[in-house]
């Protein structure tokens, strides 16, 4: 009798050290192409951007990353290609000019924020227990050759366009564009004390080579995900 005891007790301890996961719901929200949208501004600064969309996530912890978020991420990826394939890419071909090159800026900023969801949707399954190494070493490659472009246009105008595309289920009450405006504002604040302390240095801008050229196309998307070549 107390042998029963005692294991009975010993179970329930161990059952309430027991790790409790944290993917059963999701954290990101219903929004639209246009919330989440980085590509408007100015060039430089994409990668931190992208991650301020995704803020809500614990990206420190990719395997607490549930189910629909990672469709989530996949949606994003999604629709921010049909955003470059439909929007950015004709409007690239009309325009001349500082004009086409605001757009190239604002398409590669576009990139940076789709291949971001993508790289963190292969991380959470990857960490879950899906082997995706291989795809997920392909996309964090294309990734650091997109905020590389970005980051060699630095302080130049970004056009944003509006495109008509929604990301997740209107069930959700907690949205993408929530979590990237708390994360700007944040950054935002960090910026000015820096800017404070810096105010008598003289700024200086690097010449960058034309975007265009090394670009990192993208194919048609599969049904999982949309791909960059490059």
């Amino acid at each position: 009798m107390h042998f029963y005891t005692i294991t009975l007790l010993s179970l329930t301890a161990l059952s309430a050290a027991a790790p409790v996961a944290k993917r059963q719901g999701s954290v990101l929200g219903s929004t639209t192409y246009n919330d989440i949208s980085i590509s408007g501004g100015t060039a430089g600064n994409a990668e931190a951007e992208a991650l301020a969309i995704f803020a809500n996530l614990d990206t420190a912890n990719p395997e607490n990353i549930s189910k629909e978020d990672q469709k989530a991420l996949n949606e994003v990826n999604q629709v921010a290609n049909d955003a470059e394939t439909e929007a950015f890419n004709p409007a690239i071909e009309a325009a001349t000019g500082e004009e086409a090159d605001a757009l190239q800026r604002g398409k590669i900023k576009n990139k940076v924020l789709k291949l971001e969801a993508t790289v963190l949707k292969l991380q959470a399954q990857q960490a879950q227990g899906t082997d995706v190494s291989e795809k997920l070493a392909d996309e964090q490659k294309k990734l650091k050759n997109n905020i590389a472009l970005d980051a060699a246009e630095a302080g130049k105008a970004s056009t944003a366009l509006p495109f008509d595309a929604t990301v997740g289920s209107a069930r959700k009450t907690r949205s993408l564009a929530v979590a990237r405006d708390a994360a700007n504002a944040d950054a935002q604040s960090t910026a000015n004390n820096a800017a404070a302390d810096d105010s008598d240095d003289d700024d200086t801008d690097d010449e960058a080579d034309d975007a265009t050229d090394d670009e990192a196309d993208d194919s048609d998307a599969s049904d999982d995900e949309a791909e960059d070549d490059d």
